[in-house]
């Protein structure tokens, strides 16, 4: 079904929005043209209620992408384009594991790195000795969940730290002793198929972790738990009930199995008390005639009241999602200034392809632009963000379309990072295609938990279109560089206050990127692939970075399959380990 088809069955995308005129007119009286972001943006320090107490927020990393706008940048300048060729390892940390995606945190001098197998350990940041380890335990019979997710990291506050585990539960560590604080199953794995495999946020006093199951049937929720108890606070459905704002855009039973997981990790922004989340594909992925509509809120942008989980507005990016274009990637918090006011903004991006700028208050769509270059499931977006001509998928059997960017998505598991110091946006794009087979596979036909792919996708590189990392402007969409990746990045991306981009690639190299230029000045061979979140930290004026190696995403077992010529290249089985990074003398 065309998606266009049904456009007149969504809601109105903004009724939910606040009603604070006096904001919404002071944030939107400006016009995107002419806008400059924040000079010099620093990094704030958490203003969330029980968070790390610390003397100087800037030299820790404290959550999974460093800072509550899920920038993924540190203020630290130390090691800058001048010096980077002098980083050399000053610890390592192995793990007898393969898959080590998680980002570690550090709190005044301690570094906490979640294993794949949501074991956590507590190491001295500034020379790698273990301290202690807390071992998860679960039924042996229990695995993880459908969707083969591991651990990717913690959050911290209350003198704790807080896991989602890949059999669903929710776990508080003392960070002094290791011992484990509470316990919480979110929902028994075997009836729901789901897990939790990204890091969650404290807000405030509640701990908010989202869900996988995006290709299972279940529906989707994203939690929020008291972080001192553990006990549910709220929980919003991305799919609405029968009668809820939104329910029209579903027919029949769907609603109840429809997917619209929470999988990867949002962010918050304390001012407008706002929790900012993306949603996933509905279920099944490519098979739609059992789920006519829209499909609120699935392929969404949410943004959310963090003290009751309302929903305060919304954007839909891919309706009636046939091609597993989930927008589950995290929504980034920035500001732009004119004439002496200042406009919040967040950009947020879609496996779709495409990168959108929204006034972060009210949810008003600002700008779109592509951030991949080869995309031809639609013939782009109009003036309102949504597709043009979106390709026809059939109800049953071979898509002779080999359609852009596949499956796998213009970036997938591995997150953006944005620089307060250029103003620039930084993301990888895989430039991946695929061809659909599509199953039919009807709600009635299944049961809750069950697998829900509906079909196959064979994928292959685009043959006119490298992998590459690339830079743009987000308010005018406009790329200022271009890095080639070879065979495609599977690494998250740090900005870094000395104006450079860290990164890893499939061939076991950490490397560093000019954040300006886009040009390679530093790398090192970890001997793994670099899936994994690199962040920086400082200790007695000590600037150090830390980077994960051992493979574990989506991609890198497949990057033999799009690009045979890799064969023997890509260092598959070797095992996980933590290279941490410094200066020579911290000079």
């Amino acid at each position: 079904m065309n998606s266009q088809n049904f456009r007149n069955e969504q809601p109105r995308r903004h009724r939910l929005t606040f009603a604070a005129s006096a904001i919404s007119l002071l944030l939107l009286c400006a016009a995107l043209a002419g806008i400059t972001r924040v000079a010099a943006q620093e990094l704030k320090p958490a203003r969330t209620a029980g968070a790390a107490a610390s003397a100087d927020h800037s030299q820790n990393w404290t959550s999974f992408f460093g800072n509550e706008q899920a920038q993924s940048y540190s203020p630290l300048a130390q090691i800058t384009r001048d010096n980077v060729k002098q980083l050399a390892p000053a610890w390592t940390f192995p793990l007898a594991l393969h898959g080590l995606e998680s980002a570690p945190l550090v709190i005044d001098g301690t570094l906490y790195l979640e294993a794949p197998n949501n074991d956590v350990y507590a190491l001295d940041a500034a020379t790698g000795n273990q301290l202690w380890k807390y071992a998860y335990r679960k039924p042996a019979a229990e695995g993880a969940d459908r969707e083969g997710g591991k651990g990717r990291g913690l959050a911290t506050g209350f003198g704790m730290l807080f896991m989602g585990t890949n059999d669903n539960h929710v776990v508080a560590i003392d960070m002094k002793t290791g011992n484990e604080s509470w316990n919480v199953e979110v929902e028994n794995r075997k009836k729901c198929g789901c897990g939790i495999n990204s890091a969650p946020i404290l807000v405030k006093d509640k701990i908010v972790a989202g869900v996988t199951g995006g290709e299972v049937a279940h529906r989707g929720y994203l939690n929020a738990f008291d972080a001192k108890t553990g006990k549910l606070v709220w929980r919003f459905y991305p799919i609405p009930a029968p009668g809820e704002p939104g329910s029209e855009t579903w027919t029949g039973e769907a609603w109840k199995l429809g997917g619209g997981s929470t999988w990867y990790t949002g962010s918050y922004d304390p001012d407008l008390n706002l929790i900012y989340w993306g949603t996933s594909n509905p279920s099944s992925d490519f098979y739609g005639d059992d789920r006519a509509g829209a499909n609120l809120y699935t392929d969404s942008v949410i943004a959310l009241d963090a003290d009751t989980g309302k929903l305060k507005w919304y954007f839909q990016e891919t309706p009636h999602d046939l091609w597993d274009y989930d927008s589950n990637p995290e929504p980034v918090l920035f500001d732009a200034t004119q004439n002496g006011a200042t406009q919040k903004l967040v950009v947020h991006s879609s496996k779709n392809g495409f990168a959108y700028v929204y006034n972060r208050v009210t949810g008003k769509l600002l700008r779109t632009f592509p951030y991949v270059d080869t995309i031809n499931w639609t013939k782009g977006l109009d003036k309102d963000g949504q597709p043009i001509q979106p390709v026809m998928v059939p109800a049953k059997g071979k898509a002779d379309l080999l359609f852009c960017p596949g499956t796998p998505g213009g970036r997938n598991r591995n997150h953006s990072a944005y620089s307060p110091s250029t103003g620039l946006w930084y993301t990888t794009a895989l430039e991946i295609c695929s061809h659909l087979n599509v199953d039919e596979k009807k709600y009635s036909e299944v049961m809750e938990g069950d697998g829900m792919f509906g079909g196959t996708h064979m994928d292959e590189a685009s043959k006119t279109s490298p992998p590459h990392i690339a830079a743009f402007d987000p308010l005018t969409g406009k790329k200022q560089w271009t890095f080639p990746t070879t065979w495609g990045n599977a690494s998250s991306l740090l900005a870094t206050a000395g104006n450079l981009i860290f990164a890893g690639d499939v061939e076991g190299k950490a490397f560093a990127l000019d954040a300006r230029t886009g040009e390679k000045i530093w790398s090192y061979d970890t001997g793994a692939v670099v899936a994994g979140a690199p962040i920086s930290y400082a200790i007695n004026g000590r600037q150090y970075l830390a980077i994960a190696s051992g493979g574990g995403s989506i991609l890198d077992p497949r990057i033999t399959l799009f690009y045979p010529e890799s064969k023997g290249k890509i260092p598959e089985t070797a095992p996980s380990r933590l290279t941490v990074f410094a200066l020579p003398d911290g000079k």
